[in-house]
């Protein structure tokens, strides 16, 4: 992928995480939880303007048979270490009242392995590290829809995620002085991290829906992350034979961090000139409280370091409304509609600093406050149904989240670091593209896109030959891609193939000479076969392929590809599934890459515990016997039934 602002929903509501804090939350979902995963590629002025490279939206079960019924599962995995993941899915419904709920538990150990080849100035610094992780997770959900009428439905939905991993990080990194080529002392970090990931969820909605065509849609939202993290961080430097010690370095960090959310919205359509025509709005306010505390250790006494502690505090609010239209003409089908979206946000930074040999207080802040509007369009030619043709537009944004907005220094170890950047400003997208689809499955999808401000990952220097990584704004970048996927199916045998690839250019300029300019061209494979025999048995051989390009105008990545095999069967007349696989049979999934920036060249390489043996097995149980009435709106699940501008659904795996 060269764009990065893929936004994540669930259940139709953007997720507030980023960032490792997203991928973890991810990792908790079990697939028997999920039911579609939607890629809508050119959201309408209905969703929010966050995110230049479209929505995943994962959409988690929740049954509509009347009467009870319900699944349970359980998983076992091995790569390195064993996991273990359990679960059960719980629905009653009749005509009046559907209620919900499903639970479940991960547990296991996870690696992974990095090597950073670094030098600076006349040092050469050599670092090899291998993370473990110990995670377990307690996922929940319930809800319940009341039908007051076959017009008028309330819900109420209550989800969250429990988890408190530990991650042991043990790294040693050679430092050479350059103009000798030789060791002169070796750092060994050994770090412990104790986190916790906690967050609740709750969701109140009200729909209405006439034989008319109009329909009002209301959901209230609040959400509460508690995220805390407790690192201890050893620095030892020994001598080049690495068993005399000559000095340490001890520090301890805690960053306990609140996150509120809270949001209200509505959106409205009715029959309108032939077509529809919708409109609402969306009100939301985030809170993040961050203190962040470093400490000295010295034995068994920590110390404060008021230099390097502070507490970072930032409040965000966001007025959106929006109006959409679309109609079926012969042979056209349009949309357009614009959305407008008010921001102002104000970050507080409160720490101590020296002041004529004297600790004193400081706050620094900033403001920031702007308006933008948010056009997108679509028209589709679709006179020959076997051969149809759209032109989209949309306009989107993507804000900085408050971790990149936040100044203080975060230790990774003596000489690598991560800090905030206030300065980081939002980037835009222009984005314009032409999609054929032909005999409903043959799709090609030509695209230009035109980001301006950039913000993208760098490593930059620090203190001669100390590092930091940052995230600064790019000037732009721009990129065309072509996507061809096509689906086939002869009797028992199907596959479905995707091929991207894209051009790309980044131009930037630091100032003192730092520049950059760089084109890049790169192409992505996907392919999925399944085949069933045996009536009961399937088949499946996916794989990927990645070719070499760079990422985000600093980082020339090498390729990667992958295979995963699995095979299925359905047991106790089709109320059981049973499914083993192999992700990553080969064992090729290594991330190799070059940075070459500010003074610094690093060559990085990452290798995980992609290859894994996985058992999984699935019970369904209770009535199966589908309501045919209207489904209850809520979220994003209509607007991605319309054709409003691209997207597809995938099944859960």
């Amino acid at each position: 992928m060269v764009k990065n602002g893929v936004q994540v929903y669930v259940d139709g509501r953007p997720s507030p995480l980023s960032g490792q804090d997203l991928a973890s939350y991810l990792k908790t979902l079990n697939s028997s939880q999920i039911e579609a995963i939607e890629i809508i590629s050119n959201p309408s002025a209905k969703y929010e303007a966050a995110g230049n490279a479209g929505i995943i939206n994962i959409r988690l079960k929740k049954n509509k048979s009347l009467g009870t019924n319900g699944s349970a599962n359980a998983g076992w995995n091995i790569g390195t270490y064993a996991k273990y993941n359990a679960g059960i899915n719980l629905n009653y419904r009749n005509k009046k009242v559907n209620l919900f709920g499903n639970y479940s538990y991960n547990k296991g150990l996870t690696e992974a392995g990095i090597n950073i080849y670094r030098t600076v100035a006349d040092s050469l610094f050599n670092q090899t590290g291998l993370i473990t992780m110990d995670n377990e997770s307690h996922n929940f959900k319930a809800g319940m829809d009341y039908f007051i009428d076959k017009k008028n439905t309330i819900g109420v939905i209550v989800n969250g995620t429990l988890s408190d991993p530990g991650v042991n990080n043990q790294s040693a990194t050679p430092i050479a002085y350059i103009p000798t080529n030789t060791v002169d002392r070796i750092l060994k970090a050994d770090n412990t991290s104790l986190l916790k990931r906690n967050n609740t969820n709750v969701n109140v909605n009200y729909s209405y829906t006439d034989l008319k065509g109009k329909s009002l849609t209301v959901n209230a939202d609040r959400g509460t992350y508690d995220i805390n993290s407790n690192q201890y961080q050893p620095n030892y430097y020994y001598d080049a034979t690495g068993k005399n010690l000559i000095s340490s370095v001890v520090y301890r960090m805690k960053a306990p961090t609140d996150i509120n959310i809270n949001s209200v919205k509505a959106d409205w359509e009715q029959p309108f000139k032939k077509g529809t025509l919708g409109f609402g709005g969306k009100f939301a306010n985030v809170k993040t409280d961050n203190d962040f505390q470093r400490y000295n250790v010295y034995g068994s006494n920590e110390q404060l370091d008021k230099d390097r502690s502070n507490r970072f505090t930032y409040t965000e609010n966001i007025s959106a409304a929006y109006v959409n239209y679309n109609r079926a003409l012969k042979g056209i089908a349009i949309q357009a509609g614009v959305r407008m979206e008010n921001t102002s946000a104000e970050g507080v930074s409160k720490g101590q600093k020296v002041v004529a040999g004297v600790y004193e207080n400081y706050t620094e802040t900033f403001n920031r406050s702007y308006l933008d509007f948010f056009p997108s369009a679509a028209i589709t030619f679709n006179k020959k149904p076997t051969n149809q043709y759209s032109i989209t537009y949309s306009r989107r944004i993507d804000r900085p989240n408050y971790q990149d907005l936040n100044p203080f220094e975060f230790k990774l170890d003596e000489y690598t670091f991560q800090k905030g950047n206030i300065n980081l400003r939002p980037q835009y997208t222009n984005s314009i593209g032409v999609t054929n689809t032909y005999k409903y499955k043959l799709t090609t999808t030509l695209n230009y896109s035109h980001v301006k401000d950039l913000f993208t990952q760098v490593f930059d220097t620090a203190e001669k030959s100390k590092a930091f990584i940052s995230k600064r704004n790019l000037a732009t970048q721009d990129v065309v891609s072509l996507n061809i996927s096509y689906p086939y199916r002869y009797k028992a045998y199907s596959m479905f193939a995707n091929v991207n690839s894209f051009y790309t250019k980044y131009e930037a300029d630091y100032g003192a000479g730092r520049k950059i300019n760089v084109n890049a061209a790169g192409l992505s494979l996907y392919v999925q076969n399944s085949i069933k025999f045996a009536k009961t048995f399937t088949a499946e051989l996916t794989g990927f392929y990645n070719a070499p390009t760079v990422y985000q105008g600093t980082i020339k990545a090498n390729a990667l590809w992958s295979i995963d095999a699995g095979l299925q069967k359905q047991i106790l007349k089709g109320k059981g599934t049973l499914k083993t696989s192999v992700s990553d049979v080969f064992r090729t999934l290594k991330f190799t890459g070059v940075s070459d920036f500010a003074g610094q060249r690093s060559e990085i390489s990452s290798l995980w515990e992609s290859r894994q043996f996985k058992l999984n097995f699935v019970y369904r149980f209770g009535s199966n016997l589908v309501k045919a009435a209207r489904q209850r709106a809520t979220g994003a699940d209509d607007e991605t039934k319309r054709t409003q501008g691209g997207g597809g659904v995938a099944p859960g795996l």
